[in-house]
């Protein structure tokens, strides 16, 4: 039999008029998440400054400040100071219990109460009950009760509600400027000169989370030769997975029948799609082909990339194992043998925060 509801009038087609009160839960709760109906938009708080923040009295009298939340499709809202009272605890172990809005249908209300634990040397505290139709529990607090009635804690553990992500054609960055700390951004492309993404406005500014849709290309460059021969095939992709965390991939080609060999100062290199951290040194991974054991290389070479701390360039060194011994571990890369290739891959830590 079909159902739907609410509609104006009731028909044969199953459409309803009037809903039950477990009608309309199976419909709210759908709108969505338990939550306090208050948006932290703030860089920070203090514990007294949030809705239902507590204060413990005559030792186990729990005051709780006014508030307002959305529990299991009901709204439940708190205008004045209120107390609850926690059990006390004779036992020779300590008890974790909560401090739930508790939406009970058979009442046909929402209350505050307090769910008990069990003492255990390892106490865990009482899973909240949501059961659609009867109880739904909605948890503030968690409440230490130390063993041999001990001085109680509290433990302030409410989801909140956040500004509501939002999307734009283009143009994140500007648009970033005007939302509220805690907001995603999408940033479409819908001119698609760019690439599809996502950002937060965050505490540490705005800041790409992660792209999406297909890597970006770009051109990496093997530096710190003289006048490179025609021939040399650069590819490379990456994207933003994580805030401040490139993933990336290059497969540069020496496709001529000429070695290139070290000029200047410092060791072949390779360049990043966007600047490593200077605060930190980091390895990068790769590997040579050289099928044809040109320039006196082996065909298969393990290559490690170093960035160093204080390195402020998009440049990685390129080094490997040493020619000579085992014992003199890893040398500048001074050759890129002629029909070979130099591939890198990995993840890093950037340089945008």
């Amino acid at each position: 039999m079909e159902k739907s509801y609410p509609f104006s009038a009731k028909n044969e087609h199953g459409g309803q008029e009037a809903i039950s009160q477990l009608d309309w839960q199976d419909m709210a709760k759908m709108w969505g998440g338990d939550r306090i109906d208050y948006q932290l938009v703030n860089n920070s708080y203090s514990a007294t400054s949030l809705p239902f923040s507590t204060r413990v009295v005559n030792g186990r009298t729990v005051e709780l400040a006014p508030g307002a939340a959305w529990v299991g499709g009901f709204y439940y809202k708190l205008d004045a100071i209120t107390t609850v009272e926690v059990e006390a605890n004779p036992t020779e172990n300590p008890r974790r219990d909560t401090i739930v809005i508790r939406v009970d249908l058979a009442k046909g209300s929402a209350n505050l109460a307090v769910v008990k634990g069990q003492p255990s040397k390892a106490p865990i505290p009482p899973r909240p009950q949501r059961v659609a139709g009867q109880r739904w529990e909605l948890v503030l607090h968690e409440v230490l009760v130390p063993a041999k009635d001990g001085a109680i804690t509290l433990t302030h553990c409410a989801p909140y509600n956040m500004p509501t992500s939002i999307s734009t054609p283009w143009n994140a960055t500007q648009t970033a400027h005007h939302q509220q700390a805690g907001t995603f951004l999408y940033d479409l492309d819908s001119n698609n000169n760019d690439t599809q993404f996502e950002a937060f406005k965050g505490r540490d500014g705005y800041m790409v989370t992660r792209h999406l849709g297909k890597p970006r290309a770009y051109t990496p460059r093997i530096v710190n030769t003289g006048k490179l021969p025609s021939g040399v095939l650069y590819r490379g992709i990456w994207r933003w997975i994580a805030p401040n965390t490139v993933s990336y991939a290059i497969d540069v080609q020496n496709t001529s029948n000429t070695d290139i060999k070290q000029s200047g100062s410092g060791p072949l290199s390779f360049t990043l799609p966007v600047n490593p951290t200077s605060d930190i040194g980091q390895a990068f991974t790769g590997y040579m082909l050289n099928s044809g054991y040109h320039a006196d290389l082996p065909n298969f070479i393990s290559l490690t990339g170093m960035s160093w701390i204080g390195n402020k360039t998009n440049v990685v060194k390129i080094l490997y194992p040493s020619e000579n011994t085992t014992r003199e571990g890893l040398d500048y890369l001074l050759k890129f043998p002629r029909k070979s290739s130099i591939i890198f891959s990995g993840t890093y830590e950037a340089n945008s925060l």
